[in-house]
């Protein structure tokens, strides 16, 4: 038995007289600390709950699984080693615990914590008293409780299993106000204590008088001690109480404030980031309802992970995490138009325009040879002391494709612009900002994981891209040598997009800095015009490991309207793992206000929030209201290259065309087709010969060599002339160079 059961629940304020004669009774007053006969009996106490859930940690993590106890009002939750490791489960507290789940991760969970041998400290807690309990409208497996400083996010096994946790949850907050939240501990009592027993008993032993007082004083001294720790006990007891009751007014009146809030962003027609009736009429349901759990897969990053100065978006891995926000974002985007399926059951992405299908190629032909990858530490070492003008790089360092396809790869989610065109006729300016912005984002998502750099155009070298199924007709030209500058201009249904780069390069050993020089326009049929400039670009390890690219720098997107905007993307540090991240705001230009911000990643996804998060309090979670604006295709070819789809339909040369492209065009271009086609020799020695003929493009363009389609402004940025189109059409390519040579002919 444990000896703490022989402790009876009394209290003593002992006054007595040691001088008192044996056969007087001792009696003090007393105050029992159970209730009295009179009072109800005490409730009984619920089962401990525990049990695996996965928790949302932060960005860089996402879903890990943690094991959760729920006892006394309160959800505590413990680590897992990655792969079933040590396990939180405290033996006291879950020996006799309901377990809710019986999955895998639970089952190893268990396991090891009875191997483990030993209890484990809470890594975390929440008290349900002062806590919100809501269930997902949009994922039948999901939870969130919100504490009012952060937001848990919790994932279960099955439907089932949300609902018994939810019903726990629920059953533990309700009784724990009343358990707790009693005016302090049941009615003191008077009690009469006799020590005549105690007495008796050692007078029968044959102790003396003297020896039976000191037993009655060491006893009465005892209990005086438990009194006072009691009493301690108790006041320690009312101050948690009166600190709930505080916390819980300030949860009241907080809730009450952002419900006002929400109702005055309903009065100016927005809530949670969509027009409020217009999304009543889609969903069928109320615009005032919002939840957080369809925007936001993000709580407060727990103690143990990076510190990050942005913001953390949701996890991208998750198709279900995607898929609310999706849904969301169409409703507003695509009006009463049908849903267009984009990419399987990846993401919805809405459509205002329907463009014809074309078929295009999904992969890139069979290597014919087997490729023999040089490592650029022996180029350097084979060729010290020459003149590093004549050294070749070996081809293997390239990806079939010129810096003019490149420019066309920005264009990918050209969809962005056409609704962005959309939302501008039905007289929304900030929508049609957001969608740029977004746009220009998208444009390095196809960077990630392209280890090998495209080929130098030559001077006078062309691309064009015809593709109705996207509403688009690309142009590009290299229009000059020294220094490098290529230009583009497109042209889209209802817009047009032009414009020059030019990247100035800067080596620091183990890395290239590439800052990029021009401006890229965009500007719609209606007048309203936007421009920025890409930020900066470095290429790590390019002597030694795995080569690969970080975007970094303040992008700034000037509006000729009414808003503008800046993106900040954030530069890669080693101990940060959460990179890529992109944060910025729309700015009213009239005003000077915010009005919306932007946050996701590059390579990742784009969310929009209406207002100011800034100017919201620090306990607020500015993913619980942000609606996707643009995802990712994240598809790839399983090839070195790791192109996308799109990007492997650019180099494609169907028979057809060979008669009617210029000879100036990127797919022409014989030791890019070679390498194409695996035929690793001949695209060497073809890439050697157009680079000795490629030496002579600067005493061109010092004789006054001028590009054909396109001329320099006023501002020295470089113009479409026109014409190009007109002159495919008749097959009329007079006074264009066969700039390839004489095996441009032979690379069909």
């Amino acid at each position: 038995m444990n000896p703490l059961c022989c402790i009876a629940p009394v209290s003593v304020d002992y006054a007595a007289d040691h001088h008192h004669h044996h056969h007087q009774p001792r009696s003090v007053a007393a105050a029992t600390l159970s209730a009295t006969p009179e009072a109800a009996p005490p409730q009984p106490t619920p089962p401990v709950v525990s049990g695996v859930l996965h928790k949302w940690v932060n960005y860089g993590k996402g879903w890990r699984s943690r094991w959760f106890v729920l006892e006394d009002g309160v959800l505590s939750y413990y680590k897992l080693r990655d792969g079933g490791g040590e396990s939180g489960e405290s033996s006291a507290s879950t020996a006799a615990a309901r377990v809710i789940g019986e999955g895998d991760a639970l089952r190893r969970a268990r396991e090891d914590a009875a191997a483990a041998g030993k209890q484990w400290k809470p890594f975390g807690d929440i008290h349900l008293k002062v806590s919100s309990i809501r269930a997902s409208r949009s994922d039948d497996k999901r939870l969130y409780i919100f504490s009012g400083t952060k937001t848990l996010h919790l994932r279960c096994e099955t439907e089932e299993d949300r609902n018994a946790w939810l019903e726990a949850l629920l059953v533990a907050k309700d009784r724990f106000p009343r358990s707790l939240m009693t005016n302090d501990f049941a009615p003191v009592a008077d009690i009469m204590l006799s020590t005549e027993k105690l007495r008796m008993r050692l007078l029968h032993e044959g102790l003396n008088e003297t020896v039976v007082n000191e037993c009655e004083s060491i006893m009465m001294t005892e209990l005086l001690e438990l009194h006072s720790q009691i009493k301690s006990q108790q006041q320690q007891h009312s101050v948690l109480v009166d600190r709930l009751r505080q916390l819980e007014t300030e949860k009241v009146e907080l809730e009450r404030t952002v419900v006002h809030e929400t109702k005055e962003r309903e009065a100016h027609g927005y809530v949670n980031g969509r027009y409020s009736d217009f999304y009543s009429v889609l969903s069928g349901g109320s615009a005032s309802e919002s939840d957080p759990d369809t925007a936001s897969q993000v709580a407060d990053a727990e103690s143990d992970e990076d510190e990050v100065t942005y913001f953390d978006t949701r996890d991208f891995l998750s198709v279900e995490s995607l898929r609310s926000a999706s849904r969301r974002r169409e409703l507003v985007t695509n009006g009463c138009n049908a849903l267009e399926s984009i990419g399987d059951s990846r993401s919805y992405t809405a459509k205002f325009t329907k463009y014809p299908i074309v078929e295009r190629r999904d992969k890139l032909p069979e290597p014919k040879e087997k490729e023999k990858p040089i490592g650029l530490w022996s180029i350097i070492k084979e060729n010290i002391g020459k003149d590093l003008s004549g050294v070749c790089l070996p081809v293997y360092f390239n990806e079939p494709l010129s810096s003019l396809q490149k420019c066309f790869e920005d264009l990918e989610y050209s969809y962005l612009v056409d609704n962005a065109l959309q939302w501008g006729k039905q007289g929304d300016s900030l929508m049609r900002t957001l969608l740029v912005a977004a746009f220009a984002v998208s444009s390095y998502a196809s960077t990630e994981g392209r280890q090998c750099k495209p080929f130098n155009p030559l001077l006078g070298e062309t691309y064009e891209a015809d593709y109705p199924d996207k509403g688009l007709r690309f142009f590009s030209e290299k229009v000059s040598h020294h220094p490098v500058v290529v230009a583009c201009h497109c042209d889209g249904r209802g817009w047009k997009f032009w414009g020059d780069s030019n990247l100035r390069g800067k080596f620091w050993g183990r890395s290239i800095q590439l800052d990029p020089i021009g401006v890229l326009t965009l500007q719609f049929d209606d007048g309203e015009k936007f421009q920025w400039s890409k930020v900066t670009t470095s290429i790590y390890n390019i002597i030694i490991g795995k080569i690969y690219c970080d975007h970094y720098g303040t992008m700034h997107i000037k509006g000729s309207s009414r808003y503008s905007c800046k993106l900040k993307f954030k530069e890669l540090s080693i101990i940060d793992r959460n990179a890529h991240q992109v944060q910025g705001f729309v700015q009213d230009n009239r005003t000077g206000e915010k009005v919306a911000m932007l946050i996701g990643k590059w390579d990742e996804a784009m969310y929009y929030v209406l207002g100011d998060p800034s100017a919201k309090p620090k306990w607020y979670d500015p993913m619980s209201e942000a609606v996707l604006l643009w995802e990712r295709d994240k598809s790839l070819n399983q090839t070195r290259y790791n192109l996308s789809p799109f990007a492997i339909s650019l180099n494609e040369l169907p028979l057809h065309m060979l008669t009617m492209l210029p000879p100036t065009d990127s797919r022409l271009r014989p030791d890019q087709r070679h390498l194409e086609n695996g035929e690793y020799e001949k695209a060497n020695l073809e890439k050697l010969r157009l680079e000795q003929l490629q030496r002579q493009a600067r005493r061109l363009q010092e004789k006054g060599w001028q590009p054909r389609w396109f001329r320099k402004d006023e501002d020295d940025s470089y113009c479409y002339l026109g014409g190009y189109w007109e002159a495919r059409e008749k097959g009329n390519w007079d006074g264009i160079p066969h700039i390839f040579g004489q095996s441009s002919a032979s690379t069909g």
